[in-house]
């Protein structure tokens, strides 16, 4: 039987359908670190995590059983997809699944700090009234900056439209600009622009202190900022510095360089306490709706792959949409990209009379997948054959 394991509190349906789908499942609610990760992964083929669970080359090399690792969020860069590649371990993610949860947060906190509502509350909450609209804006007819015009960016770019908001963003990437948005040539331009600036941008190294002292400098004075994105594009002692100096009039901030693991562990961060400052726990995407269409997409995603051999939307192997076909025995196999492997396996085939009812070759880089149907039993001699080849990272057999 094959074994799930499923970290991170996931939704109750990433659990059902890998069940229902014949996996032994054992979840866990909180993080684990490397060590603790290796222990628990012995004898796992599919390992599932949200964001805190760092899957490194060091992981992958001793969990030799892995076959598949589902990332129940957006990003994958807490997991060493290169090197899971390279050892035949298909990773997939759910990049759509949480985008509305995330834009209507994000909107969320727009009006919420444009109108002060933090203070107003705290205040309240200490038993004093002070109603004055000193300090309180409508967002209609300010000008929101996104970074990071991706799926999120767009959405968000579109609602804040239809509040009266102009629009303008700035993406290293050539996108198409929706409704009246303006793209930005430099992310200058966009600070400058910009009454209120909102990061939505990927996980990949490149973006590491993407923000800091020089750009809140820059930011117009009394512009408010989020960050929705990753934790460590933000230095948050500038943003500190600026909040305190007034030149930044508030921020929400959903992502930390450093989190805890687990529900109820320490908080620390130089942001608390500040005034007109929304500090949220990584829930940017963390509605009950996102996380039931997450733990629906990426457990179908995984089991598909299981059964069938599909890599359709994973990150890191080649990508082939296949379905199960009854009466034949399918051989998946991943290689490394050389010429002549689709012959050699043909070949190999051949020398040992399996009849090819069907067959896909897909590429990827360093990678190679090419899978074929047989209309008969495949003798175990086929699959040494296979396996010994120089160029041969993971052969499994579906039938």
């Amino acid at each position: 039987m094959l074994k799930a394991l499923l970290l991170e509190n996931l939704h109750p349906q990433a659990r059902s359908i890998l069940e229902t789908a014949g996996f032994d499942v054992t979840t866990r609610t909180g993080a684990l670190d490397e060590a603790e990760l290796v222990e628990a992964l012995d004898g796992v083929h599919l390992l599932g995590i949200r964001s805190k669970t760092h899957v490194t080359a060091e992981v992958l090399a001793q969990s030799p059983s892995l076959v598949a690792i589902g990332a129940y969020c957006i990003g994958t860069n807490q997991i060493d997809v290169a090197e899971a590649a390279s050892r035949g371990v298909a990773t997939f993610n759910a990049p759509f699944s949480n985008t509305r949860s995330v834009v209507e947060i994000a909107i969320a906190d727009i009006i919420s700090l444009t109108r002060r509502q933090t203070e107003l509350d705290r205040a309240m909450h200490d038993g004093i009234w002070n109603k004055s609209a000193t300090g309180a804006h409508e967002i209609r007819g300010r000008t929101l900056g996104i970074i990071g015009y991706g799926n999120i960016g767009t959405q968000l770019s579109v609602l804040a439209e239809n509040l009266g908001m102009s629009v303008v963003f700035y993406d290293t990437a050539e996108k198409l600009a929706l409704g009246n948005a303006r793209r930005m040539h430099t992310l200058d331009e966009l600070l400058e622009a910009a009454d209120i600036v909102t990061l939505h941008v990927d996980g990949r190294s490149g973006n590491a202190g993407l923000f800091g002292a020089k750009q809140f400098a820059q930011m117009r004075p009394g512009a408010v900022f989020l960050n929705l994105s990753r934790g460590f594009v933000v230095d948050y002692a500038s943003l500190r510095d600026a909040i305190v100096s007034g030149h930044v009039a508030g921020a929400a901030v959903d992502v930390f360089p450093v989190e805890p693991k687990r529900n109820g562990d320490p908080f620390e961060s130089e942001l608390r306490g500040l005034p007109n400052v929304i500090l949220t726990p990584h829930t940017g995407g963390s509605t009950e709706e996102a996380q039931e269409a997450i733990g629906q997409f990426v457990s179908n995603k995984v089991r598909d792959y299981l059964a069938t051999g599909s890599t359709t939307l994973s990150v890191n192997l080649p990508n082939l949409a296949l379905e199960q076909q009854p009466g034949v025995h399918r051989l998946a196999y991943l290689h490394r990209n050389v010429p002549g492997v689709l012959a050699a396996v043909n070949a190999t085939l051949a020398e040992h009379g399996v009849n090819i009812e069907g067959q896909l070759l897909a590429t990827r880089g360093e990678l190679g997948y090419v899978v074929t149907d047989a209309g008969a039993r495949v003798d175990p001699a086929v699959l040494e054959a296979l396996e010994s080849r120089p160029e041969s990272v993971r052969l499994r057999l579906l039938s």
